[in-house]
């Protein structure tokens, strides 16, 4: 197949981009805007791949996307590209607005268009996937409850908000128009190339730097932890055998605290990198409690069984061995981590230089 892949220079797209390349013989076109969040630096190791290519584009950009579909003729669209830190979207939500709901309707309307006028075998096997997060789904108590694909809406943040509208949208232009789509709902993702802001790669790089390990509130807020390899592998195994016009939800089985998630990693680092920074004794020292973040939810916790008893899949890593390949993989690649934190991964691509 060839797969069109939006997104495919963020975290979990670029995680996407490399196990399909890997593992498959597919190939693959990835369209990304390249905002802060996209790193081409990601993807050096597929980057001279014949079976890839790359193009620079915007989904809200109508013209451009009908263009590069009528170009590449994918058989497939993975839809990653969003706006999708919670932060982010509590100080400006408008961007969340704009790449999560209108960039969304702009893709599926121009999938369409590009769908219907397909010849007949090709039109039979096209298929859009639109990945989504479990946030949109709210939070739950601190029971034994669980998300599942009926659980009802109930967003909490302008980010999960915009991807619940976005989730409204594809499964519509399915039941309207007969868009063949599939959707995914996963958990927390976690693993390399993950944007130093979210809350791994931060208390790893902040704890190397002898930083405050900042946790909103208590700390008791719960998680469920997916590799995101892992999740690379439940999104290809959805794409090519989901059931269409499904939702399937993706989870890593890793409820975990906040605080359990900062305390782990610090364990794990002093293992693996005793040499502190300055005059701490324990990593754990800089752990510094915060100020909670408005509508901060709770827990979030996933039901996988669908995927696992319909399709065969199942996360192969668990939190502890996960955790430790993301924490050594950090150690042994901070001049990717340093490329992002002073901003010049993206003065490179933008050949500004140093």
């Amino acid at each position: 197949m060839k797969i069109l892949i939006t997104g495919g220079a963020g975290f979990i797209g670029s995680a996407l981009v490399r196990h399909v390349l890997g593992n498959t013989d597919h190939h693959v076109v990835n369209l990304d805007k390249l905002t802060y969040a996209g790193n081409l630096e990601s993807l050096k190791s597929v980057e001279a791949n014949p079976r890839y290519q790359f193009e620079q584009a915007d989904i809200c950009d109508a013209a451009t996307v009908k263009q590069l579909l009528d170009k590449h003729q994918p058989d497939v669209i993975m839809h990653l590209a969003a706006e999708s830190h919670v932060d982010r979207s509590i100080d400006g939500p408008a961007e969340f607005i704009t790449t999560n709901i209108v960039g969304t309707y702009s893709l599926v309307e121009a999938a369409r268009n590009y769908w219907q006028n397909l010849a007949v075998d090709k039109k039979a096997k096209f298929r859009f996937h639109h990945i989504s997060t479990d946030e949109v789904y709210g939070d739950l108590p601190n029971d034994d409850s669980l998300f599942t694909e009926e659980t009802p809406y109930s967003p909490s943040s302008p980010y999960s908000a915009s991807k619940a509208s976005s989730d409204h949208i594809v499964r519509a232009w399915h039941r309207t128009y007969g868009l063949p789509v599939v959707v995914t709902n996963c958990s927390n993702n976690y693993g390399p190339y993950h944007f130093p802001e979210k809350l791994i790669p931060l208390v790893i790089l902040n704890a190397l730097d002898g930083k405050p390990l900042p946790v909103y509130g208590d700390g008791k807020q719960v998680r469920d932890w997916l590799y995101v390899d892992d999740h690379a592998r439940a999104l290809l195994t959805v794409v090519e055998t989901g059931k269409i016009g499904e939702t399937y939800n993706i989870g890593g089985h890793n409820e975990k605290e906040n605080i359990t998630v900062v305390r782990t990693i610090c364990s794990i680092l002093e293992e693996l990198h005793p040499q502190k920074p300055g005059s701490i004794s324990k990593y754990e020292d800089l752990i510094t409690f915060v100020k909670d973040r408005p509508g901060h939810d709770l827990r979030y916790a996933i039901d996988a069984g669908k995927i696992a008893n319909e399709l065969g899949w199942t996360p192969e890593e668990t939190f502890e061995t996960g955790l430790k390949k993301t924490v050594q993989w950090y150690l042994d690649n901070m001049d990717w981590c340093r490329h992002v934190q002073d901003g010049s991964y993206r003065r490179e691509r933008l050949g500004l230089g140093d």
